[in-house]
């Protein structure tokens, strides 16, 4: 099973790269393929609401903005499965986290169940530093994009600083379930 794991921080070394390297690390305990993407690399901008607000991406399922996004689409519906682990700013996704699902939406979501993503199994972890608030509400956006592009829920998965010890061992059993096809 090929597995996209997907982080959407700016820090290496945080929280949110923790979780990233627990899920991928899962995928490849049960024999899965983990390819690792660090999403504040790709260049991935913010949808632009091209022509009436709907270009490309309503008619052909294709994003007319050149930048990293092309690429990253095609390597999303490329792979058997995502995990998409995200900081929680302001209860929320990370802007480079919601850059990517906002357009992933626009190209997937009117393809209704012709979507690239529909069934695909997916894992979401919020992951917030700070004061640790805001993570339910940052799920529940996640859990919205999973159901608008028509994938499958595998975990919606909360973590803090607190709870980063044993977060993360579930992040990783988490990972082995997805690649080892519990589903």
């Amino acid at each position: 099973m090929n597995v996209l794991v997907i982080h959407s921080s700016p820090n290496l070394d945080g929280l949110t790269a923790a979780c990233a390297a627990a899920a991928a690390a899962g995928v490849r305990d049960a024999g899965g393929q983990a390819e690792e993407v660090r999403l504040n690399d790709m260049q991935v901008g913010m949808c632009r609401a091209c022509d009436d607000g709907w270009g490309t991406c309503r008619r052909e399922h294709v994003c007319q903005v050149l930048d990293g996004f092309r690429a990253l689409h095609g390597r999303v519906l490329a792979a058997d499965a995502l995990v998409l682990v995200t900081p929680v700013y302001w209860g929320e996704m990370s802007e480079s986290a919601k850059a990517l699902t906002d357009r992933l939406r626009r190209c997937e979501a009117s393809r209704g169940e012709q979507s690239g993503l529909a069934g695909k199994p997916v894992i979401c972890v919020a992951a917030a530093g700070g004061s640790g608030g805001g993570m339910i509400t940052c799920l529940l956006s996640m859990e919205r994009w999973i159901q608008h592009v028509r994938a499958r829920p595998f975990d919606l998965i909360p973590v803090n600083r607190w709870s980063r010890p044993y977060k993360l061992t579930a992040i990783r059993a988490a990972g082995r379930a997805l690649a080892a096809g519990a589903w």
